[in-house]
């Protein structure tokens, strides 16, 4: 079973995210804040993240550029999965390596694990 954490500080999101990756097979570990993102993105067996960029304490940014500093989990896939759509957002989430970026508002759940299938997958 593959392991996801989801940073995302909507808890009515973060509960529709994890019910849909729980019911498609997935293990699944929440974030809610910046601070708490920060503490889990090393579990041992994490095999993907699900980042939100607006975070109470740290931003999605930070999480994303440590990720990609920290030796062990620079190569993990990372979801940009975020309100913010102008594009230099977009940009600066893709400069820091995020795998894929994905608007809130223009994709289903069923589009969102589609995805996290195939960065899984590569």
């Amino acid at each position: 079973m593959k392991k996801i954490l989801i940073i995302e500080d909507d808890s009515f999101l973060q509960g529709l995210e994890s019910n849909k990756l729980k019911k498609d097979g997935y293990e699944v570990v929440t974030a809610s804040s910046g601070e708490e993102g920060m503490q889990k993105i090393n579990e041992p067996g994490l095999e993907f993240i699900l980042l939100d960029l607006v975070l109470p304490n740290f931003d999605g940014f930070d999480i994303l550029k440590k990720i990609r500093e920290t030796e062990s989990i620079k190569n993990l896939p990372v979801i940009v999965f975020s309100n913010l759509s102008e594009d230099k957002d977009i940009k600066k989430a893709n400069e820091l390596g995020a795998t894929d970026f994905m608007v809130k508002s223009n994709f289903t759940l069923d589009e969102l694990t589609e995805r996290i299938g195939k960065a899984l997958t590569k």
